[in-house]
């Protein structure tokens, strides 16, 4: 009979294709070595276990760079594709034509349908063999069995997030029988049910933490599996996973429904408990510095020490990201580069390419700081002219002369910045370096201080659409350190992690908003301890007006928004705007720019969107991924994704 081969199941041995993304994850094993070899000792076993770990997304890379390392170098462009980041350039991006939704199912990019299927085949052959391994104590095989079936069921959520129902692949083997005609999705509930089952085995038998921090950091624990089945009931309990209406009367070809036909709001309070059994652990706290007395700096460095502390006690399970099959050579960090020199400006960083940009929302997302308030309602003129809340304290035009940055200023001195970035959240000083901020050290070609400015003339100025250089007017800088000597290629380590602890905190919120037993409460109070760390009121105090205890509708919004705001460039909008089926509106628009045409500085704080025309555009069909072609044309009966 025929092998799956294009759902990626024909048999791949532990001595092929074992290649990964981390220094604990790296793989290198000779091409001759059988099974029997493998599994015959510890080092060679735990080199399979470390191929294992390499199916989880690769969500520290922002770029579709090329096919090379196949699909899943990817993962991360979840990022470029929302409406929280504008990255600079506009050709020769894979992820600008889902921006665009000119995509379909011939578009090879992003389709990680086969790998996750190798994925499973490969956790399967490594849970059937590990107990071979005479090195291996029978605590450590228990161990690895649960890391490899929780990775297992990780891949089916990678699948159920871009793709909706899947085809349950359990416990075969590649080398058994099965039809490709007899192929088809299973239910969307029966994916759930399984990756819920075999992750609460696997929370059963995992470590709570790992002792040898220097070799194991970036192994399976109890929390990070706990985590996991949060976000994975979380999704579940949303409108798109949820009985949703353009789902409706869609079946297999074995006539069962693939969605859930109606909504069932108990999905909500499965989701909340999820959430706080993790947090009911008390083994992670919300990082907060200890080295600053002014609350305003201890904010700032609270935020940025999530990302440049590793392994900080916010930390639930993260790793130390590379990219194959490049090396670090003279000491240099590819996955360093690939993200820094995309974050630094051009002109002013050998080689900075200003490409990494939050969107203009996203900018205009950030609180402010005396407030608490959320400054932006919505927009005019096609998105491009802010409508903002009067009782936030936003201005939206002129500039403040010798104002000084939260961070660099006290060091470089104050610059003639614009009123819209004064007052603003500590999150915000951490993430957005704007147009007239200065770099963030002095490590530049002139080894000076420099001020950063994008207009036509200025030290980093707009360039023609396809080429580097900053097309929006801000870039990001909240995953980059401000010591390091970029102009001098000093690029140094990156440290990415999958979840901690803010991301459940803001589950919990929103699964108890939305439960039908709902608790307001509960929901206000997680939140508002993501917004302290910020060094925000609560937001009782910051809307007065709206009773969120009983305004449900309220709440959800500012959930909504904090998630934007804590958990940005992180992966999460992208699927949230999905999720909530909001991505029609929020997803379906012109992305406006500050003017960066003009040849003045005053002028190119003028919003337009002439800049860059090319709008987001998303319709109903957008919601799920299509099957794509290769398998289409194999599994024949397999039933495609709505409007594809």
């Amino acid at each position: 009979m025929n092998k799956i081969k294009l759902l990626g199941l024909a048999l791949v041995t532990a001595a092929s294709s074992l290649v990964s993304c981390s220094d604990y994850l790296e793989v290198k094993l000779d091409d001759q070595l059988s099974l029997d070899e493998v599994f015959s000792k510890r080092a060679s076993t735990l080199q399979y276990l470390k191929h294992i770990y390499s199916f989880m997304p690769y969500e520290a890379q922002f770029q579709m760079e090329n096919q090379v390392y196949e699909y899943r170098d990817a993962d991360g462009a979840a990022v470029a594709m929302s409406d929280e980041a504008h990255f600079s350039w506009t050709m020769w991006v894979p992820h600008l034509n889902f921006v665009t939704g000119d995509y379909g199912p011939t578009t090879k990019n992003w389709n990680n349908w086969p790998l996750m299927y190798q994925g499973m085949e490969q956790c399967g052959i490594f849970m059937e063999n590990v107990g071979r391994c005479p090195e291996f104590t029978s605590e450590e095989k228990k161990v690895a069995v649960a890391e490899a079936r929780f990775i297992r069921a990780y891949c089916y959520f990678q699948l159920m997030r871009r793709f909706g129902p899947c085809f349950l692949w359990g416990d075969r083997r590649s080398e058994q029988t099965i039809r490709p005609q007899d192929i088809d999705r299973a239910p969307l509930e029966d994916v759930i049910d399984f990756m819920i089952s075999e992750i609460d085995k696997s929370i059963a038998d995992l470590p709570s933490t790992i002792d040898n921090g220097v070799q194991m950091d970036g192994r399976m624990t109890k929390g990070a599996a706990m985590a996991a089945k949060s976000r994975i009931l979380l999704y579940a309990a949303s409108p798109l996973f949820n009985g949703c209406d353009l789902y409706k009367g869609m079946t297999n070809k074995d006539g069962k429904f693939l969605f859930p036909q109606t909504p069932d709001p108990n999905k909500w309070t499965k989701a909340a408990e999820a959430a706080k059994a993790v947090i009911d652990l008390n083994q992670y706290k919300l990082y907060e510095d200890n080295t600053e007395t002014d609350p305003f700096q201890k904010a700032i460095k609270s935020y940025q020490g999530v990302q440049f502390e590793p392994w900080n006690s916010e930390i639930i399970w993260g790793y130390w990201p590379r990219l194959c099959p490049y090396s670090e050579s003279a000491g240099v960090g590819w996955i360093g580069y690939m993200h820094y020199a995309r974050y630094a400006p051009k002109n002013i960083i050998a080689q900075g390419c200003s490409g990494y940009c939050p969107s203009i929302k996203l900018v205009d997302t950030y609180p402010m700081a005396e407030s608490g308030r959320y400054p932006i309602t919505g927009y005019e003129n096609n998105g491009v002219k802010p409508i903002v809340d009067p009782k936030s304290g936003y201005v939206a035009e002129g500039f403040t002369n010798d104002w000084e940055h939260p961070i660099e200023g006290a060091k470089f001195g104050g610059v003639k910045a614009h009123n819209s970035c004064v007052g603003r959240d500590a999150r915000f000083y951490a993430s957005v370096m704007a147009n007239g901020f200065y770099w963030v050290n002095e490590f530049t070609k002139d080894n000076k201080k420099t001020l950063v400015t994008f207009f036509n003339g200025g030290t980093s100025p707009f360039t023609n659409l396809g080429a580097d250089g900053c097309k929006v007017g801000y870039l990001w800088r909240r995953f980059l350190p401000t010591d390091r000597d970029y102009q001098n290629n000093q690029w140094g380590g990156f440290f990415w992690f999958y979840f901690r602890l803010a991301e459940i905190y803001l589950n919990y919120a929103e699964a108890c908003n939305e439960k039908p037993n709902r608790e307001p409460a509960e929901s206000l109070k997680y939140i508002n301890l993501i917004r302290n760390r910020a060094g925000l009121n609560n937001l009782e105090e910051a809307y007065p007006e709206i009773n969120f205890m009983s305004d449900q509708a309220a709440l959800r919004e500012m959930i909504r928004k904090e998630r934007m705001v804590e958990l940005a460039f992180e992966g999460h909008r992208y699927y949230d705007c999905r999720r909530w089926m909001i991505a029609e509106t929020e997803m379906n628009q012109l992305q406006p720019t500050l003017n960066l045409a003009a040849t003045n500085y005053e002028s190119s704080w003028e919003r337009t969107n002439t800049i860059w025309n090319r709008a987001m555009k998303f319709e109903k069909k957008n919601y799920f991924m299509p099957i794509n072609q290769e398998q289409l044309n194999e599994m024949v009966n397999i039933t495609q994704n709505y409007g594809w």
